[in-house]
């Protein structure tokens, strides 16, 4: 017994680093794809080699794990739906940093769990609690102080509506994940096919707008590479150990890393600032979204205390 329990707690250990790794290194997102816009090259062909250069990675780690490329007739169409929701969530979530502050669009994106659960009371029938609604206010609060800093500027508006698209993209992927489950399907086949697919679509799109530049020195290579291995790959597979080990709503929890992440490497490497209204803005976020996250916990806490006073008023 003694022995069983020692498991299950280095199992646990284990799903917190991972989990608060994956959050982190999602995080260094704005730390390698700014300075390739600094040097000249556009949100699709930062995608676009992002994408290129994590596709043979990760085939590789297929076929050390021997998982098969096949998939079954019924898994393409659900695949496809999921690499188009991820490929759009990245590219408007890219497509942002030409307009605000990466930690702040990072922080802007954190509100998906929030729109996840929006979305499931809107269209799949779930209840709606005390929990949900401060959230969403405190949320909303908290765009509301970074719309506006204290000398007055306004956030670019197209960044924030690309930010929010990305938030909700991320939200709906979420979401038809929660619906169709891929159980019996790896999750290194499935990320395998969402990264392709959103490298043929950004292939498309550079082709189209005649837009494909290529990075040109050793350091420009060096920061495509890292987006392709930390943000990409590393974290969506510490993310699917982490919740093997403890759970989705643990590593949701410890993805508040991420912005926090991207914040600190913004203000260290990037020299970017953030004012105390934009403080306070992302900290009323961060703890929205964990509320919304912690939700089903913090309700049966206080339906517990609400019944423990019954009790001793009865009594």
């Amino acid at each position: 017994m003694h022995a069983i329990n020692e498991d299950i707690m280095t199992s646990k250990v284990k799903g917190y680093i991972l989990a608060a790794a994956s959050a982190a290194t999602y995080g260094t997102n704005p730390t390698f794809a700014v300075p390739l816009y600094n040097e000249g090259m556009n949100t699709l062909s930062v995608l676009f080699f992002r994408y290129l250069l994590a596709l043979p990675i990760l085939a590789m780690i297929m076929m050390w794990h021997k998982t098969g490329f096949s998939l079954k007739k019924n898994e393409i169409v659900p695949v496809v739906l999921l690499g188009i929701l991820m490929s759009s969530s990245s590219l408007t979530l890219f497509e942002s940093y030409n307009y605000l502050n990466s930690g702040i669009a990072s922080t802007i994106l954190f509100i998906y769990p929030i729109l996840v659960s929006f979305i499931m009371v809107c269209f799949f029938h779930e209840k709606i609690n005390i929990v949900t609604c401060l959230c969403l206010v405190l949320a909303t609060a908290g765009i509301a102080l970074l719309y506006k800093n204290e000398h007055g500027e306004i956030l670019n508006t197209v960044g924030v509506i690309f930010v929010f698209l990305s938030a909700l993209a991320y939200a709906l992927y979420m979401v038809y994940v929660n619906i169709h489950k891929f159980t019996d399907v790896p999750v290194e086949k499935i990320i395998f096919y969402q990264l392709l697919v959103g490298f043929i679509g950004f292939s498309v799109l550079c082709l189209t707008n005649n837009s494909l530049t290529v990075p040109s020195g050793m350091m420009q290579w060096g920061n495509a590479i890292a987006l392709a291995l930390f943000p990409t790959l590393i974290s969506f597979m510490w993310t699917t150990r982490a919740i093997q080990y403890v759970g989705s709503t643990v590593t949701a929890i410890l993805g508040c890393l991420e912005p926090l992440t991207a914040i600190i490497l913004g203000i260290l490497l990037l020299g970017q600032t953030l004012t105390y209204r934009e403080v306070c803005g992302l900290l009323l976020i961060l703890i929205a979204t964990t509320l919304v996250i912690a939700n089903d916990k913090i309700t049966n806490l206080i339906m517990t205390q609400i019944k423990s006073l019954r009790h001793h008023i009865t009594h």
